[in-house]
Parts: C-alpha cells; sequence; structure tokens
C-alpha cells in the first residue's frame, strides 16, 4: 500500500526554505574568498608549468561538480577530461601520463577509490591538487597543493545532503579556471575555437566574405542607366537595392527601396533620371575579410539593413543585408 500524500506546505514555507539555501550557500562561497592564500596561486602555478594535461576526478556529488570543473577548464584553454576514480582503478589510470596533473574533489578527504590512486601517482610523477572540506584527510596530505572548500554547514536541513559544500567546490574550480585563463591570456576569439557550434563562436569565427552575396548576386548598372533598368535591377536579386559601378566594377553609388520612397514623396520625376543621378554616393561600405559581426553592428549603429563590401581598390565584391547575418545566426 502507498501512504496517503502528505498535506502541501505553505507557500512561506517553501519560500523560506529556498532563501535560507542561498544565504547558506552564498555565505559558503564568501568565506572562500577569505580563505584564499598562497596556496591557491601555488594550484595555479602547478597547472601552468605542466606539460600534460588537468585530470579531474572525484567520487559520488563531488564527481558530478567534477565533471563541469573539467568541462570549464577545457573550454577556457586548459585541456582537462574528467576520469572516474571507481573505473580508473580497473583500467582507465592508462589514461594518465607523466607530467598531468590531478585535481581531485573530495568533501571528506578519505574516498576509498582516490587514496587507492595515491601510490600510482606517486610513482608516476603525477601532480596533485586537492579540494577538499578537511585539510587533514589522507588525500590532503598527500597532495602538492590542498584547496580549503570547507563549508560552516550544508543547505540541506539536516545537513547531510551536499548542498553548500559542493557549491563551494563548484566556485573553487570556477576561480581555478578564471585565474589560469587571465594567465594564458585567453582571448574571446580562442573561446569561439573550442565553441564553433555556439552563438559566440558563430560571431567570433564567421567573416563576413563567408556569408556575404557575390557575383551574379549583386545586382549592378552602370552610372548611365535609365531609370527602368534600375528598377529591374532592384527587383532581380531581392536585395531591394542596386548597385551603382563603373567598368572596372568602383562602386560608384547605391540606391534602395528607402531612396525610392523618399523621392517619390518629394514628387521628384524618376523616369527621366539616370542612375547617377538618383543614387546616394557614400554608401556605407567594409572589407569583406572582417568578422560578420562587425557588418551587423555597423547596420545597428547606422540604422541601415545592407552594407556593400569593397576591396581596397575601391571595387564592389560583396554585399550582406540583415536577413543574411539572420541566416548564418550572426544575430
Amino acid at each position: 500500500m502507498t501512504s496517503p500524500p502528505r498535506a502541501l506546505p505553505p507557500s512561506n514555507d517553501v519560500l523560506n526554505q529556498a532563501r535560507l539555501t542561498f544565504e547558506i550557500e552564498a555565505q559558503a562561497v564568501a568565506a572562500l574568498a577569505d580563505r584564499l592564500d598562497e596556496r591557491f596561486v601555488q594550484a595555479v602555478h602547478l597547472i601552468l608549468q605542466t606539460t600534460g594535461r588537468v585530470v579531474v576526478m572525484g567520487m559520488g556529488k563531488s564527481g558530478h561538480i567534477g565533471r563541469k570543473v573539467a568541462a570549464t577548464l577545457a573550454s577556457t584553454g586548459t585541456p582537462a577530461f574528467f576520469v572516474h576514480p571507481a573505473e580508473a582503478s580497473h583500467g582507465d589510470l592508462g589514461m594518465l601520463q607523466t607530467g598531468d596533473v590531478v585535481v581531485a574533489l573530495s568533501n571528506s578527504g578519505e574516498s576509498d577509490e582516490l587514496s587507492a590512486l595515491l601510490p600510482t601517482l606517486a610513482r608516476q610523477g603525477i601532480g596533485l591538487v586537492v579540494i577538499t572540506g578537511n585539510p587533514s584527510s589522507t588525500l590532503a596530505r598527500h597532495a602538492q597543493v590542498v584547496l580549503d572548500s570547507s563549508v560552516a554547514r550544508e543547505a540541506c536541513p539536516l545537513n547531510l545532503a551536499p548542498t553548500a559544500s559542493t557549491t563551494a567546490q563548484l566556485a573553487l574550480g570556477d576561480a581555478l579556471a578564471v585565474a589560469l585563463l587571465d594567465a594564458r591570456g585567453f582571448k574571446p576569439e580562442d573561446f569561439a575555437r573550442s565553441h564553433p557550434g555556439g552563438s559566440l563562436g558563430r560571431k567570433l569565427l564567421t567573416l563576413l566574405s563567408d556569408v556575404m552575396r557575390t557575383g551574379d548576386d549583386l545586382p549592378t548598372v552602370g552610372p548611365q542607366a535609365n531609370f527602368g533598368d534600375l528598377m529591374r535591377a532592384m527587383g532581380a536579386k531581392g536585395l531591394g537595392a542596386a548597385m551603382v559601378v563603373d567598368d572596372q566594377q568602383r562602386l560608384l553609388g547605391l540606391f534602395t527601396t528607402g531612396d525610392l520612397r523618399r523621392m517619390v514623396e518629394r514628387g521628384a520625376d524618376l523616369r527621366s533620371q539616370t542612375a547617377q543621378q538618383v543614387m546616394n554616393p557614400t554608401p556605407t561600405t567594409i572589407a569583406a575579410d572582417v568578422l560578420a559581426v562587425h557588418a551587423a553592428e555597423l547596420m545597428e549603429q547606422r540604422r541601415i539593413t545592407l552594407v556593400l563590401a569593397v576591396d581596397p581598390q575601391g571595387r564592389l565584391v560583396g554585399a550582406v543585408n540583415a536577413n543574411d547575418l539572420m541566416r548564418a545566426k550572426v544575430i
């Protein structure tokens, strides 16, 4: 038989418990900042000087945090991966090599699975950084560097479930990754190279030349083209504009649907005019080898939807509009 459901707790009790969790975990992280000392610097130096990779290990909830720490390190310029300590004793130690540094997470510092690896790590000359809530533990005594992640209490009302302690481990791991990122001079472009599928990667890796329209996709006319030819060119390529070029493909000007609307509103006699007479002689241009996101920024600054790409000699080589950039997921 199943027991009858308990009565739902009052809203205030639920919210107060959540707020208390935030308060306890915030206090735990704040305490880490107060305890930071030269040992943290030593951990950063040890990792910077290693000729191998960072191997993160942890059991249980510490293992879950360890996987995230390894992923953060790897994506911010520090080659790293996670190895499960129990699997390490059954063959996965072969993933480690001399020159690596192990970052082991254990709140108690007495994890049997991690302790069993200590002799092998020592024989292979593998550095050991321990993040633990017990600086006098077995793991701590065998480490080159110990980072104290102890907390006054867990956020769990029973003071049992790892909550504040795992938050502290995660914060220390993030602090390590960020300190290493800064020390390596890691730049947004470096981050993008390890995140080519993400929006930042697309913004920082996609060149304008990768997404712009070129060749026959550009609606161009000569300066003496009549208004009818100009309108046919505008409608042919779906850009809502036509570029005016000379016989060397040097850009002379641009005529857009916006220009057309403004001239009609003024009552101008368009049929008797040439492309050169109605064009805008100073359209917004950009080089083709810049990042596509720069074209998006230019559009936003000037409140336009089309940018033309020209080479150093002023020849038209491409065009891009806001829809092109949206399809490329640059904006």
